[in-house]
């Protein structure tokens, strides 16, 4: 199939208009690039409940800020809980750059949303990111009460690296005896650290995530000895999946991290974890943050907001 033809006009844009490449910006000049760019595709203004910026104690020490959304029909009832990692590499992305995202999930799913901001790299190397996201799902659970939400109803999502962190805390928790999380909504996600798969290659420059950029993500997150196949990093790589809660997992059909996403959904599925596999042909990575932009962006996530709703009912 071909690409969308509003994708490749944002595509075609951005090639007339060239950025600089992240590989080439200190980090702190990337997360602007991003927050600008994140501006521009996003809806602004989305109507929402309400919004409560928070923070938790960190595992580094610190604190962890969250930001909580209400539905616009959330009521005074205690509601399910969905817990959100943005995406970014790690390196780049913030509780901003996926606020529009957050309030339409928040809205179509009828769940209070946790936005989670986790340190990022390479301030904080592997696996800092990882630690804090599962202490952020920890603390929802202990803190339900307090939030709203009824704690036997947790879900967890995320985008990129943000899927990658909801797969791995899925996994810390199954290891480590709870939360309970009972849905993970996997958005393109990293399953496999350096992966060299065919759609990694097949889409390694011009479809707006670039195998170059990954490897500088990477770059930024590990150590250099750093376990690739360790599943805090590579959850495609974990030995069992079983156990698992269900899974909702959305690919883009010009993303270099296809292929690893569906891998990902087809091991759930062979050990038993309830997954849905959905791709989307002819869009890019990134195009749930372009639903300002893009009508299948906003089609995909009314599909996995209802994806979630079914989970949350049992």
């Amino acid at each position: 199939m071909a690409l969308d033809g509003i994708v490749k006009g944002l595509l075609d844009q951005m090639a007339a208009n060239p950025q600089p490449k992240l590989w080439d910006l200190p980090p702190a000049q990337g997360r602007e690039l991003y927050r600008a760019m994140a501006a521009a595709l996003e809806p602004p203004g989305l109507a929402i409940g309400k919004i409560e910026n928070t923070a938790m104690p960190g595992p580094g020490g610190g604190e962890i800020k969250l930001r909580v959304y209400t539905p616009v029909a959330g009521g005074g009832a205690a509601l399910p809980c969905l817990v959100y990692f943005h995406g970014g590499g790690w390196v780049i992305g913030d509780l901003d750059t996926h606020d529009a995202l957050c309030r339409t999930l928040a809205n179509e799913t009828g769940a209070r949303v946790v936005s989670v901001d986790y340190r990022l790299a390479p301030e904080h190397k592997f696996p800092a990111a990882a630690d804090d996201a599962y202490a952020a799902v920890k603390w929802v659970e202990q803190n339900g009460s307090k939030l709203g939400i009824d704690a036997n109803r947790i879900a967890v999502a995320g985008d990129s690296a943000g899927g990658n962190l909801s797969a791995v805390v899925a996994l810390m928790a199954k290891q480590k005896g709870g939360p309970r999380i009972v849905f993970q909504l996997l958005i393109y996600p990293v399953t496999q650290a350096r992966a060299n798969t065919k759609s990694m290659n097949d889409f390694a420059e011009g479809y707006f995530l670039e195998k170059k950029t990954m490897e500088w993500f990477f770059d930024q997150y590990l150590d250099a000895n750093t376990d690739l196949n360790d599943p805090r990093v590579s959850p495609l790589a974990a030995a069992d999946l079983s156990g698992l809660p269900r899974a909702y997992v959305v690919t883009a059909g010009f993303d270099p991290l296809k292929d690893e996403g569906k891998a990902f959904a087809d091991k759930l599925n062979h050990a038993g974890v309830a997954a849905v596999y959905v791709d989307y042909p002819g869009m890019v990575h990134g195009f749930f943050n372009m639903s300002g932009v893009v009508p299948t962006a906003r089609e995909a996530i009314a599909d996995a907001a209802s994806a979630m709703r079914k989970a949350f009912e049992g």
